[in-house]
């Protein structure tokens, strides 16, 4: 972290167009001054993800458009990156850069300097055609390495997109790789590559709250899953939670899964992606994948009527009425999912408490008819979530006037009565 004390050495290491990857502590050489140098540590804010050769690679522009492989993956750092890379078809197969393998055949230091390795795992491979269309093969052939078929080269990377899972201890414990893999053919002589890398902690304790006890403007709104009617079951990470579609810049649905947006309370959102569908295109695997998109995984049971709700008070949860809007029809596909959250003020008038009392989730379908053969068509998604105040409206209320209740003792006219 740059202090007034450290900035002037800092620049003077990393303020050039170009710099050394690899810190010096990456010696792997013993040394006499350090014993403690091949201790194994953890993982911290900034520190490049080790691997087995060398880092985690995540090509980005350095100097000029064109990607420089010798970009380190940062620790906790959620990073976005688009460069140029020259290619040719005679060459594609030889070009490493352009295969899967290049980024997954090194496996990740779980911590610096350990021998326990965490392996990279495909995700999903994506595939799109020259004319920008994305599909999602179907098949156990999960790696496909660049072939030279014809005039075109088949199967380079576009895209890469990695996640990684962590400990608080600063351990890596799961890393996965999502691609999108494309074509050239013999006039291309570049192509733009995307890379992506973001960090999910797990078994975060305790979990953070959205209020206390009612919820507060802009934090997430707290869900969970109840299985064998135990108590409820919450994700720590909020983007694991109540969520929907995250809209992209290229506003394709394939390209925008597994993107979420948590569900802010009080924050009305609404998002969405186009999807272009062929004659070839199938019925059910189309509807499956529409309602992942739209759902996400493990879509939530419950939303905690509080921002503080506890998981064993499983009173304080409300279930989450599902509503399905269907035409009669052969092949019906989701097309939006619309979120309703209710809730009321309550408690004191000086200082009331917003506490959810009704969620709902609508999906919306739309029949999907046969193409002729060459055709194409274009289908919006849209997700979104409302906030809707029920409250009662306060009215002022006066006590009543007193009344006097007056009576005279048992014995006031004695001795007279």
């Amino acid at each position: 972290m740059p202090t007034s004390e450290n900035f002037d050495q800092l620049l003077k290491r990393f303020g050039s167009a170009s710099f050394s990857a690899e810190p010096d502590s990456w010696d792997t050489n013993p040394d006499t001054e350090n014993p403690d140098a091949n201790e194994t540590s953890r993982y911290e804010y900034g520190v490049p993800v080790q691997t087995v050769d060398a880092f985690l690679r995540l090509p980005s522009p350095v100097v000029s458009s064109w990607c420089s492989d010798a970009n380190p993956a940062g620790f906790l750092v959620n990073r976005a990156t688009k460069c140029i890379r020259s290619v040719s078809v005679e060459k594609c197969d030889t070009i490493q850069a352009l295969s899967m393998l290049f980024y997954i055949n090194s496996s990740i230091l779980a911590v610096p300097k350990s021998s326990q390795t965490v392996n990279i795992t495909v995700r999903s491979v994506a595939v799109q055609s020259l004319n920008g269309m994305r599909t999602l093969p179907h098949g156990s052939d999960v790696l496909r390495l660049p072939m030279i078929l014809d005039a075109l080269c088949i199967n380079i990377v576009l895209g890469v997109s990695y996640h990684i899972m962590y400990t608080d201890a600063g351990e890596i414990i799961e890393a996965a790789a999502a691609f999108v893999l494309g074509a050239i053919n013999k006039e291309t002589l570049s192509i733009q590559q995307s890379f992506e890398i973001s960090f999910t902690q797990v078994n975060t304790e305790p979990v953070p709250l959205s209020g206390n006890p009612g919820y507060v403007v802009g934090l997430p709104v707290r869900a969970g899953l109840r299985p064998q009617r135990s108590g409820i079951i919450q994700n720590t990470n909020k983007y694991s939670q109540l969520t929907i579609l995250q809209s992209t810049s290229s506003q394709d649905c394939l390209a925008a899964q597994g993107a979420r947006a948590p569900v802010l309370f009080g924050f009305n959102m609404i998002s969405g992606c186009t999807l272009r569908i062929t004659a070839a295109t199938k019925c059910q695997p189309l509807t499956q994948t529409l309602l992942d998109l739209l759902k996400g995984q493990n879509f939530p049971e419950y939303v905690a009527s509080f921002g503080n709700s506890q998981a064993q008070d499983v009173l304080d949860w409300v279930p989450i009425t599902h509503l399905h809007t269907s035409e009669q029809s052969s092949c019906q596909i989701p097309v939006s999912l619309e979120v309703e959250v209710k809730w009321t003020k309550y408690g004191s008038l000086v200082n009331p408490q917003a506490r959810i009392v009704n969620v709902t989730a609508a999906i919306t379908t739309t029949t999907l008819k046969q193409l002729p053969s060459g055709r194409e068509r274009t289908i919006p998604i849209t997700s979104s979530v409302i906030f809707t105040d029920i409250s009662s409206p306060a009215e002022p209320g006066y006590k009543a006037w007193p009344t006097i209740n007056a009576k005279l003792p048992f014995d006031f006219f004695f001795p007279f009565v």
